[in-house]
């Protein structure tokens, strides 16, 4: 596995990954990690007919996370070349396939998105926990979704009424707590009694319109290799599901 890490900054996380990544698996094509200065540019990874790019801040480069990281993002240029569903299904035709003849809010399909790019995460920790530990990233999802709950008030304003993930939407908050004990059951990662079950649970009580447990399920359960179809009708199920009663037929 050929990587080289583009302008100054540190090397050995991306190495160390490489390592690991190697015990299991490799890459056909070339690994560019290119290092940006804005601390708030979140890691991601492109992919081309001649390399894969790794994007990530100098910022996350030294973090503690940065090994995990970069090892998850070698996870999804792994099922890239694999031609995997889950990188491969184009989300625009999903959305068309869920919500023909529709009207659907913006954000609800920014969410959208973001509940495709869950299930394409589920399938690249597939491989980063088959190869490295999951300790930190357990840490990440934990403080994440501590984040997004952090804001509760510590009194109702009216009697009764408690908002429990105040800082964020609360529907898709939800939607990501789901992903996260999810993620974390599937891999045996936690026991019963751990915090990520509070924490998700009070963001699941803020968006009672979320079917939480059923997001739970669909993303713990994916199939580890489905195939094209069978994969498409999962994602559309999902949006089906999250849009719901949001959704409103649009005049013909």
């Amino acid at each position: 596995m050929d990587i080289r890490v583009l302008g100054p900054g540190p090397t050995s996380p991306f190495l160390s990954a490489r390592d690991l990544f190697e015990t299991e698996h490799d890459l056909s094509l070339p690994v560019h990690v290119q290092l940006r200065d804005d601390p708030d540019e979140r890691t991601w990874a492109a992919h081309y007919d001649d390399r894969h790019v790794l994007n990530i801040s100098r910022q996350a480069a030294s973090s503690a996370m940065a090994r995990e990281l970069a090892l998850h993002e070698f996870a999804h240029m792994a099922r890239h070349e694999q031609e995997h569903p889950s990188h491969t299904q184009s989300t625009e035709e999903v959305l068309y396939l869920a919500l023909a003849g529709k009207s659907v809010e913006r954000r609800k399909l920014s969410h959208c998105y973001q509940i495709a790019n869950h299930m394409k995460d589920i399938y690249a920790d597939d491989i980063t926990l088959s190869v490295g530990p999951g300790e930190k990233l357990l840490s990440f999802l934990e403080s994440g979704l501590a984040a997004a709950v952090a804001d509760r008030p510590e009194t109702p304003s009216r009697p009764g009424l408690q908002r429990l993930s105040a800082s964020a939407d609360p529907e898709i908050t939800a939607v990501n707590a789901a992903f996260a004990l999810a993620l974390a059951e599937r891999h045996d990662l936690v026991d019963e009694d751990h915090r990520l079950y509070d924490l998700a649970y009070a963001a699941a009580m803020d968006a009672p319109e979320v079917d939480f447990e059923e997001f739970k399920r669909r993303f713990r359960e994916l199939a580890r290799e489905p195939d094209a179809s069978t994969y498409r009708q999962v994602l559309v199920d999902a949006t089906r599901s999250y849009v719901g009663g949001g959704a409103t037929r649009a005049a013909d």
